[in-house]
């Protein structure tokens, strides 16, 4: 792994070629820190999650899906439709590949960051939060749920699955099973929801 946050930062902005994206990761990495901080997690391994989570982002979805079969991560039905849903398992696979991550647990909420995932590790659900809850998201509850976030992750989880759900399913997007089992294995209860209807973004 990339022994200094400073040469970390250099190869990202390289590696993203767009300052926006760029930004974003910035502020992911350092929401993550401070969270992490708060509940006990390993501020260094959060850090570089955050830094790293979006490296497929920008992929266009042909490449999203070209990459991922040329390295065999299986592709569901709603991927392919939506291949932007693979640029978080396409990003811990560059994650490790390009960055010399080799460490599971932030491969882990690189992964994850996306969808969720029926088992979340703190440090996964450090990462999705703070991609969710950095300063550049403009939703209306983002700050009161950052507010929750530094006191409770799981709260802040049910909270932000919550809001992501509601807000998506008015768009009629589709989403994937693993987010409806984080919202299930965080207490999140979506009276009368199929998979198909519960839409996840893809940020």
């Amino acid at each position: 792994m990339t022994s200094s946050y400073g040469e970390l930062s250099r190869r990202l902005r390289r590696h993203l070629k767009q300052e926006r994206r760029f930004a974003h990761s910035v502020r992911v990495a350092r929401c993550a820190d401070l969270l992490a901080q708060r509940h006990g997690v390993d501020p260094a391994k959060a850090r570089v999650a955050g830094m790293l989570h979006d490296l497929a982002r920008l992929f266009s979805p042909q490449r999203l899906l070209a990459e991922a079969q040329e390295r065999e991560i299986p592709v569901g039905d709603a991927e392919r439709a939506h291949p932007m849903l693979l640029h978080a398992k396409l990003g811990a696979e560059i994650a490790r590949e390009q960055f010399g991550v080799d460490d599971a647990e932030v491969l882990s909420a690189i992964e994850k960051h996306t969808t969720g995932a029926a088992e979340m590790s703190a440090l996964d659900r450090v990462v999705y939060l703070a991609d969710s809850l950095e300063p550049g998201r403009s939703f209306a509850e983002r700050a009161a749920l950052w507010q929750i976030a530094l006191a409770d992750l799981d709260a802040a989880m049910r909270g932000v699955l919550h809001c992501a759900i509601e807000h998506n399913a008015r768009k009629g997007n589709v989403t994937l099973p693993a987010t409806l089992a984080a919202a299930a294995s965080h207490g999140l209860a979506v009276a009368g929801a199929t998979p198909a209807e519960l839409p996840v973004s893809a940020s």
